[in-house]
């Protein structure tokens, strides 16, 4: 059975410059492979376990910088593949769940596919080997 601990592997492998958003890829290093991955993760994440897609606000001193996705999963806890690519004094507030298109991301579809792609084919190794 698909779970947290297996994906969560799977999908930081996956993750390079080419899955991040785009106006950013040029800064993406390896150092931080997480940083700017959270749409597409989190998009890829409900897709492989299923439940509801969070958004909230990346602040800093209180004011809004960004915004960050990550996952609650059917059985309600949250989980977030992202959450390691904050910098000191980046804080997340604000999650609400949000609905998405019934495919795909409207924005970032190409990093999105890309990214789900990658971590399918991962699986399919990994379980027939």
């Amino acid at each position: 059975m698909l779970s947290v601990e297996l994906l969560l592997p799977l999908v930081r492998a996956a993750w390079g410059p080419d899955t991040c958003y785009p106006e950013v890829s040029e800064r993406w290093v390896p150092e931080n492979p997480a940083r700017a991955q959270c749409g597409m993760t989190a998009f890829v994440v409900q897709d492989l376990l299923g439940g509801d897609l969070i958004l909230g606000e990346v602040q800093v001193d209180g004011v809004k910088t960004g915004n960050h996705y990550w996952n609650r999963l059917p059985d309600g806890s949250e989980v977030d593949f992202t959450a390691d690519q904050f910098y000191p004094g980046e804080v997340i507030a604000n999650g609400q769940v949000v609905h998405r298109p019934p495919d795909a991301p409207r924005r970032y579809r190409e990093q999105y596919e890309l990214l789900r792609e990658r971590v399918l084919s991962a699986l399919a190794s990994a379980s027939s080997g």
